[in-house]
């Protein structure tokens, strides 16, 4: 097995960066989507669109452990330099790619009719919407399967491959868009075929970048693939994600939720902020990746010097990203504000809220450094006990704070969530650290 190669900043930072700069391409798809709708001159398919691509999000994003899952068995395999279980590792995660959206493709009518149930729209827009989201549905397979492509790519710091796919797909949706919407004049299911066009595109662009894996015949190796012991550990991580994943999205749905009960304008400020935690989310993920890969094959390699070199150099930019993050909202939140909103009492409302915002991203980079730690090691029972602990901390904290202090009490408890997820992932540090060897 060849030599693991050093820990560095500039590694962490070859893999960090492409993830930051393609998270950041992922609003600029949603403002060309509505914009060119917009076009039509009528709210009804704007609000298709809106709805339909909610519905579609929600349901694939159930499947988004396997981009972490993936991560983690890759990185693993590599640093053993098993090639041949790395290669089988993305094989095995594009079958189930593959049957997930097949699945969801022939329940699409259930699941549609359920997702219209528990969230009405009118009938014009219920109309425009099934008939976007029944175009769309059919590149279900190649979404899900670019959660596997890139939890691969991180794995195997690959990363510029992963802004590539991102930078493509955008490309192809908004000149498609351009094209059928105000050329061709196909309304929102031209959006939607898109859409459907630019991810069987960005599927294929990922299986090419993925060619290595493909060179060897591992990755169709039915008996691997099938293992009893190999697909019992893959489902049994995955699914550990997957309850982790629900226990981290009830925080965010109840906080909204929650936030609707004091009225238009604090829900209005609210969703404001939010925007500054999912910024936050998608600076801290990329030094998050960079430790699922490099914590990955430090495990693999059974080096445990490497794992906790690993562990601080990712958390160090991790760290200081986010101290950056917070000066950045403490300087430039009111303009951010301002810009975000026109209205006089929404703009005074959230201000504030700023100092929470400046609190955030310091408060949180532990529990997404430590996530992306556990992710890479495949620790994922204690991640997925530690969060639901978490979760059940912000539910106490909200019980405590809400009645005295309202919206503040509010945000006081995600805030405390933050920190508990930090924490108790933390206390489970040194007994993960100890079992490298």
């Amino acid at each position: 097995m060849a030599e693991p190669r050093p820990i560095t900043h500039r590694r962490v930072l070859a893999v960090a960066l492409p993830i930051v700069l393609s998270n950041a391409t992922v609003p600029i798809l949603g403002v060309v989507d509505t914009g060119v709708v917009g076009q039509l001159g009528e709210a009804a398919p704007i609000g298709a669109v809106g709805i339909g691509a909610i519905i579609l999000t929600a349901l694939y994003w159930i499947f988004g452990f396997l981009r972490m899952g993936t991560t983690g068995f890759a990185a693993q395999a590599l640093g053993r330099g098993d090639l041949d279980e790395g290669a089988a590792i993305l094989g095995r995660a594009l079958g189930l790619a593959a049957v997930a959206g097949l699945a969801i493709i022939v329940l699409q009518w259930p699941l549609f009719r359920l997702a219209f149930l528990v969230s009405p729209a009118s009938a014009e827009v219920e109309e425009l919407a099934r008939g976007y989201m029944g175009i769309r549905v059919w590149s279900a397979p190649a979404l899900i399967g670019l959660y596997a492509i890139t939890g691969w790519l991180i794995a195997a710091e690959r990363t510029r491959g992963v802004l590539v796919i991102q930078l493509w797909m955008n490309g192809v949706n908004i000149v498609l868009d351009l094209w059928f919407v105000l050329g061709l004049g196909w309304g929102v299911e031209g959006v939607a075929t898109a859409t459907l066009i630019a991810e069987w595109s960005g599927l294929a662009l990922g299986l090419w970048l993925c060619r290595a894996a493909f060179a060897t015949p591992a990755w169709r190796d039915l008996s691997r693939l099938t293992d009893p012991a190999r697909l019992k550990r893959f489902a049994s991580v995955n699914s550990d994600i997957l309850l982790r994943s629900l226990a981290l999205q009830g925080v965010f749905v109840s906080f909204l939720f929650l936030g609707a009960r004091f009225g238009d304008v604090p829900l209005a400020a609210n969703q404001i902020l939010l925007q500054f935690i999912e910024v936050t989310a998608y600076a801290l993920d990329g030094f998050a990746f960079a430790a699922e890969a490099m914590v990955g094959n430090a495990l693999g390699a059974g080096r445990r010097d490497l794992f906790r070199r690993a562990a601080i150099v990712t958390s160090l930019w991790g760290a200081a990203t986010g101290v950056l993050l917070a000066l950045v909202f403490a300087i430039f939140g009111t303009t951010i504000i301002d810009i975000m909103t026109t209205a006089p009492g929404v703009r005074a409302e959230t201000r504030d809220y700023l100092p929470y915002m400046v609190a955030a991203p310091i408060l949180g980079t532990a529990a997404w450094m430590l996530d992306g730690i556990f992710i890479g090691a495949t620790r994922t029972a204690d991640m997925r006990n530690m969060t639901v602990l978490s979760a059940a901390i912000y539910v106490v904290a909200v019980l405590a704070l809400v009645p005295g202090f309202g919206n503040h009490g509010l945000w006081m408890a995600l805030l405390v969530s933050f920190v508990a997820r930090g924490a108790t992932l933390g206390l489970r540090y040194g007994p993960l650290e100890r079992s490298v060897s």
